[in-house]
């Protein structure tokens, strides 16, 4: 990123918001979480997702209630939570003191702290989905605040409320963005108390919707944190930084929302980022590709603790949205399909975030192969298998009478065998493991006995020797996987802004 000079009155003006922040932010690393829906066709049971989250590295989450089966499961596992209010609970919670320390001590102190929960989220984007409970709002936070001061809770567990991006105006630039003025009253109050209790304001912030809707003036590469050249960063002609990506954009416009309110000590944590990888015809950009591409960037990003242009020196935590495809979720056909992993914990993409650490153990760099679904006829397993040793020129030379891979000789066996090597010569590509839904990706090798699979690190007890990808053969490639594809807010100021778009 280019450095930029800034008058006198703007480093004022930065440095005011940052050095009282990062006071606060100092205490704890920054970390990147993941929101678990659980509107979800078979979903794990509570033993279960726990052991997968530990399986993935992942180490804070965010529920969306306070699932007492989840909350139990989570105990003496470093897991970190979230556990959150319901919208449909504000009205009693906010209504009564004694409901509000009912919930806190059902929901938190039961579980507190074998269960490490860290914060409470206060119902979900109230401001703009539920307006006519705005007055409840600051009585519910209040109740449920002093409940933990009641338990000797409240240093140790923070509450806050997640709001959408939209109750941010004019955001690009950042530099002249403002809460929403009817809003102005609640976010006063949310933020001072926020700040009296040394809470993080929640943000949900999606870039994915900046760009929907703002299509031809947002750039699909400034969405997905993508490299960019000079020209095509944002660059905000008051403060003349430069912006390489939408979100730490969108994150700059709430701090200077904040300031303009007179609140500067308060940080920023994203409670919800994501991209869809299915949408249905209106919604072009939501593919396995770019959801792929822009939650392995993110993860990089943050991990990285680069900061924002406004605040390089402070990263804001971040959550995913989300852990499962919720397929039980309606309309639109994205709305189903943000998570990174199916119900039956098979990931939707591979992420490539190996120089990040161990977080999520899918990482494309980690070794997968591609085998049979369980649970289907011989004959549908026996069209597949068949493409894949004809058209789709996969090596199958192994599964043939008297070879180390032919037993047992069933129809999942060989499939399992001759998709997995398609797969790797494939180069374990989007879509590669598809097969119309016969095949799904595992990390667990599938190899047995003498019998190795393509890209498997384990060696022949006789020849001592790797086993490595299938080598492609020559001549035309062929794919029967098909590969998928190629609230808000309303950034009317790029259209009257273009000039902040192109390098000045």
């Amino acid at each position: 990123m280019e450095t930029c000079k800034l008058t006198p009155l703007l480093l004022l003006f930065v440095a005011a918001i940052s050095s009282e922040i990062r006071a606060q932010q100092g205490k704890d690393e920054p970390f990147v979480g993941v929101n678990i829906g659980t509107d979800v066709s078979n979903l794990l049971s509570p033993a279960d997702l726990v052991s997968f989250l530990q399986l993935q590295k992942i180490t804070h989450v965010r529920l969306y209630d306070a699932n007492g089966d989840i909350l139990r499961a989570l105990a003496n596992t470093k897991i970190r939570v979230i556990v959150s209010v319901p919208n449909n609970q504000l009205l009693a919670i906010g209504s009564s003191n004694a409901t509000a320390a009912t919930w806190v001590g059902r929901n938190v102190v039961a579980f507190y702290p074998e269960t490490l929960i860290t914060a409470v989220a206060v119902g979900d984007e109230v401001l703009t989905t539920i307006p006519n409970s705005i007055p409840l709002l600051m009585p519910a936070i209040e109740s449920l605040y002093n409940a933990l001061v009641a338990a000797n809770l409240h240093s140790e567990i923070k509450i806050s409320t997640p709001s959408s991006a939209s109750i941010v105006l004019d955001p690009f630039p950042p530099s002249q963005a403002y809460f929403n003025q009817s809003f102005t009253p609640v976010m006063t109050q949310v933020l001072q108390f926020l700040s009296r209790t040394q809470s993080p304001l929640m943000m949900n912030l999606y870039p994915y919707y900046v760009y929907m809707q703002n299509k031809g003036v947002v750039p699909l590469e400034n969405s997905l944190f993508k490299s960019l050249t000079p020209s095509k960063e944002m660059v905000d002609p008051n403060t003349l930084l430069h912006y390489t990506n939408v979100l730490d954009a969108m994150i700059d416009s709430v701090y200077v929302s904040m300031k303009n309110l007179n609140v500067t000590d308060v940080p920023i944590l994203v409670s919800e980022t994501g991209w869809p990888s299915k949408g249905d015809s209106k919604e072009p950009s939501a593919t396995i590709d770019n959801a792929d591409t822009f939650n392995s960037n993110l993860i990089r990003h943050f991990l990285e603790r680069t900061g924002t242009p406004m605040h390089p020196e402070i990263t804001s935590s971040v959550y995913i949205y989300e852990l499962f495809n919720e397929d039980l979720l309606s309309n639109p056909v994205s709305e189903a399909n943000w998570g990174l992993f199916y119900a039956n914990t098979t990931p939707v993409y591979l992420l490539h975030v190996s120089e990040s650490g161990s977080f999520l153990a899918n990482d494309s760099t980690n070794q997968t192969y591609c085998i049979a679904t369980d649970g289907l006829d011989s004959k549908t397993l026996q069209a597949a298998l068949d493409w894949a040793c004809g058209p789709g020129r996969a090596n199958c030379s192994e599964i043939q009478p008297g070879q180390r891979c032919y037993q047992p000789n069933n129809a999942k066996n060989h499939a399992s065998y001759a998709f997995n090597s398609y797969y790797q010569k494939e180069g374990k590509s989007s879509g590669s493991c598809d097969f119309k839904g016969a095949a799904m990706i595992t990390t667990s090798d599938p190899s047995h006995g003498g019998c190795i699979f393509p890209g498997s690190k384990r060696v022949h007890n006789r020849t001592m020797e790797r086993v490595n990808s299938t080598v492609a053969s020559s001549g035309e490639r062929g794919r029967m996987g098909s590969m998928v594809g190629s609230g808000c807010c309303i950034f009317l100021a790029l259209l009257l802004y273009m000039p902040w778009i192109v390098q000045m």
